[in-house]
């Protein structure tokens, strides 16, 4: 039994010398200002999540993630659990804040009691023609130039020192299911693990959470979910245009089966445009999957090298 079960992934946090320079970026992406101040970046999506990036001005780096409890109970039996404190949450939305450290040292906003904020217009869903049916009669098709529109962070990957350790620390806390366990040639040969929320019967992403046991403890990457395949190669075209720094894609997973788009930010943070992913209840369960699906794709260019590093 977990502490508690989050619900959901709230945001990823950074640190840049420029916030302006951030910002022109998170724009170009498709995130909207928030908040900004002389030191920190705060950029929301079309959703309702009052932030999903926070930016804090100093040394480019990895400044951590936040997960958001089901409730301030819960925020308050974590902190007993775990002799720590609950804080006021000094960020737009406000609510309360539990601050952990993981066993690689990657800070753990855990948050609860946020005020929603009024959605965002996003594109309107349009028929499809395909050859099995064709539901866009008389109506021609014009996709807008522009950034993609995120409408909310739906993932983070972090490279760890010691998987089964971050595993255990995970799940002890938060309640994360397993879906895919990834193994290079013997099953007994655990590299890492895409995790998801329990949420009971209600669907939630194949993965909130990916650790992978590469070696050295560093942020992979964090991704955002857009409208629709449109809208992500939309973004891929804006993103080409404004000559930011392309990592992989337009492509498929494997495990996930989401379609992706992964840019690097202007100081070689990596951030992914996906959509179409797959949704999981708790009592689909989990399963082994071998390296080579991490790496191979259903459809789209090979994975580079510089890929999580």
């Amino acid at each position: 039994m977990s502490i508690i079960r989050i619900e959901d992934i709230a945001h990823v946090r950074f640190r840049a010398p420029d916030l302006d320079a951030m910002e022109t970026f998170l724009a170009e992406f498709g995130l909207v200002r928030a908040h900004c101040d002389d030191s920190r970046l705060f950029m929301r999506g079309l959703g309702t999540s009052p932030f999903l990036h926070a930016t804090e001005k100093g040394e480019a780096g990895f400044a951590g993630l936040g997960l958001r409890a089901q409730s301030a109970g819960d925020l308050n039996k974590l902190a007993k659990a775990l002799d720590a404190k609950v804080e006021a949450l000094d960020a737009p939305g406000g609510g309360q804040v539990v601050r952990l450290t993981d066993p690689d040292g990657f800070a753990v906003d855990v948050v609860a009691g946020q005020a929603p904020v009024a959605a965002l217009p996003a594109p309107p869903r349009e028929a499809l023609n395909d050859v099995r049916r064709h539901d866009r009669l008389n109506q021609v098709k014009r996709v807008a130039a522009g950034p993609a529109h995120v409408l909310r962070l739906g993932h983070c990957v972090l490279n760890v020192s010691n998987f089964r350790a971050s595993e255990a620390w995970y799940k002890e806390r938060f309640g994360f299911i397993t879906s895919d366990e990834l193994y290079a040639g013997t099953k007994e040969n655990v590299l890492g693990a895409f995790m998801r929320c329990d949420r009971g019967a209600q669907p939630t992403d194949h993965h909130t959470l990916f650790l992978a046991g590469f070696g050295e403890a560093k942020f992979n990457h964090a991704a955002f979910e857009v409208a629709d395949m449109d809208d992500l190669m939309a973004g891929n075209a804006w993103l080409a245009s404004k000559e930011r720094r392309h990592e992989w894609g337009v492509g498929r997973h494997v495990l996930g089966s989401q379609i992706f788009d992964y840019w690097r930010d202007p100081w070689g943070h990596t951030v992914e445009h996906w959509t179409d992913g797959d949704l999981l209840d708790a009592a689909w369960g989990s399963r082994s999957a071998a390296i080579n699906e991490l790496v191979g794709l259903q459809w789209g260019p090979p994975m580079p090298p510089t890929m999580g590093r």
